[in-house]
């Protein structure tokens, strides 16, 4: 693929003929519109429209996806569905993220010609690593700020997610703490709330973890919620660090990518991506974009870690499709000397020592987070127990020692299977 071209698949469904859906994606988002205008030159279109690359045909549909497609003028009424990709020449928008944004998902998704379409993957040139950062620390500096190797980040978040004071955050911290958990995050409903404000929750959670730090070596990271206007994130980053914290949180979808570039730019700590709203873009098969080509635009802007849901989650998603996101985050998104801009995924929503061996037979690699909350929390021998278990059922996940089997010498990794079985 050329260096100087951005390229998109997309899943496709309409009733047009497949050529002519293609061509008319390519023409809305560069230099075409519904008739040949004056200004669109046979000069102008060589450099600066789009190309279709590729159609492959996935064959007929019974019924449309989605509601108010048109049908062509042929009178032809069967729809089908394609994978179709497109290239645009990178002068078009230049290395921006925004507008590479408004190009490859723009008015795509509204043209009546489909019925279906579906942003599923993205290549992008080595030309946006001039502009955009990627992440500062990903896996092997988030690993280092946590002093965890050659495990899974075995972490939890607090919950209730809000109505805590920053005394009863601190409080549940110190039992997590004590409890030998590495990561612990804010829910993302808890940010700077009135009940709760963030100079305050920081300031007391910072006290036990330091004071934890101090008495045993170990810092674990908390992941605080900075969420806000862009000065307010800039302002509680600074009292993160101040106050000796090793990592926040931004909810990627409520700030969007150019405050991302901004936060990372200014960021000395990890930023731990949560893409709560995902499911507005990712869950219809039929529109939004996929989390493949989702995670690049992110990854690019300089998120270190973010959340791929769990095997047998709690959510919808199902388990290929979680697997497939947790390796495309550890994947290299630029040939090497370039950087690859890999992340740490995280695995949550649900999990407990039961998930640990097919999660790890499915990965292939330990470099994640493993955040379960119930899977701690509710286990019956307390917090303490809830993290062994995870340790003990990773631990013979890789060591290819069936969990039951491992379970005959692990009293805290049996309650958890006798606790978490369904």
């Amino acid at each position: 693929m050329s260096d100087d071209r951005v390229y998109a698949t997309y899943w496709i469904e309409t009733a047009f003929p497949l050529e002519q859906a293609a061509a008319t994606m390519a023409g809305e988002q560069s230099t075409g519109t519904f008739v040949r205008v004056p200004g669109e030159t046979d000069a102008l279109r060589e450099t600066h429209a789009a190309r279709v690359e590729a159609i492959e045909d996935l064959g007929a549909v019974a019924a449309p996806s989605l509601p108010g497609s048109g049908l062509p003028k042929s009178g032809e009424t069967s729809r089908r569905a394609a994978r179709v990709v497109l290239s645009w020449p990178l002068v078009n928008f230049g290395p921006s993220l925004p507008n590479l944004l408004a190009t490859v998902a723009g008015n795509l998704s509204e043209l009546k010609a489909f019925s279906g379409l579906k942003l599923i993957d993205l290549t992008l040139p080595p030309a946006f690593l001039g502009r955009y950062q990627g992440p500062q620390f990903g896996v092997a500096g988030t690993r280092r700020l946590a002093g965890v190797y050659d495990r899974p980040i075995i972490g939890t978040i607090i919950k209730p997610s809000v109505g805590l004071s920053p005394e009863a955050t601190a409080d549940q911290v110190r039992a997590l703490v004590e409890a030998g958990v590495d990561f612990i995050k804010d829910d993302e409903l808890q940010a700077d709330g009135p009940h709760c404000p963030f100079d305050a929750r920081i300031s007391a959670v910072m006290r036990v973890i330091n004071d934890h730090a101090d008495r045993t070596g170990k810092k674990v990271m908390y992941a605080a919620n900075l969420t806000g206007d862009i000065d307010e994130m800039l302002a509680r980053h600074d009292h993160v660090l101040a106050q000796g914290g090793t990592c926040i949180m931004a909810s990627m979808n409520s700030i969007g990518l150019p405050a991302m570039k901004v936060l990372r730019a200014h960021s000395q700590l990890p930023i731990h991506g949560h893409r709560n709203g995902w499911g507005m873009l990712g869950r219809s098969p039929a529109i939004g974009m996929s989390f493949i080509a989702y995670q690049k635009l992110w990854r690019l802007a300089g998120i270190d870690h973010t959340h791929v849901n769990g095997i047998d989650n709690k959510f919808c998603e199902p388990n290929d499709s979680v697997i497939a996101s947790a390796r495309e985050c550890l994947t290299p998104m630029f040939a090497a000397p370039h950087p690859g801009c890999e992340i740490m995924p995280v695995f949550s929503s649900g999990q407990s020592a039961r998930q640990a061996a097919p999660t790890y037979a499915a990965l292939g690699s330990v470099d994640c987070m493993f955040a379960a909350g119930g899977g701690i929390m509710a286990h019956p021998g307390g917090p303490a127990a809830g993290v062994r278990a995870l340790m003990q059922a990773w631990e013979a996940a890789v060591a290819g020692v069936p969990v039951e089997q491992a379970a005959k010498d692990s009293p805290e990794l049996a309650a958890a299977l006798g606790a978490f079985g369904g």
